[in-house]
């Protein structure tokens, strides 16, 4: 149980791993550079994809990570899982506001304010990215270099 409990968690916060950072160093700035217009008009169909399949990695790897350490990993495994299950309250408080605004149908999508937010919401996003990044690099290590019990 606690090996599939790992491998879930490795898996979930790898693909929203991959997932995180294409946003953030292909898709975001493929955007940008088509124009304001342009990357406010991608923005919401892309957003409304890339929120339920990334929250739900987020929290299957948040889950899987909980479930090895109740089944005997290591308290680090828990860590890693809180790391990347961060990245949940972290769009809810912090991003949501941002996203709100540019999902907002009037929406001025030739404005300097629509230039901004989805600069912004590039800096925040790379900041899910960083965190399920380290998430990631302790799971590997963990899976890698820790001995089962």
């Amino acid at each position: 149980m606690r090996q599939i409990a790992e491998y879930v968690a490795v898996l979930a916060c790898g693909l929203f791993v991959g997932a995180a950072v294409y946003v953030n160093l292909v898709e975001h700035p493929a955007r940008m550079e088509c124009g304001v217009e342009i990357a406010a008009t991608a923005f919401p169909p892309s957003y409304r994809r890339a929120s339920v399949m990334q929250a739900t990695l987020a929290a299957v790897g948040l889950l899987a990570s909980v479930a090895a350490w109740l089944a005997g990993a290591t308290f680090w495994w828990l860590v890693g899982g809180l790391l990347l299950g961060a990245v949940i309250p972290f769009t809810l408080i912090v991003i949501l506001p941002t996203n709100k605004q540019l999902l907002n149908p009037s929406l001025d999508k030739h404005s300097a304010q629509t230039d901004q937010l989805l600069a912004r919401w590039g800096t925040l996003h790379a900041v899910r990215s960083v965190l399920s990044a380290v998430a990631l690099l302790l799971f590997l290590y963990l899976a890698i270099f820790t001995k089962s019990a």
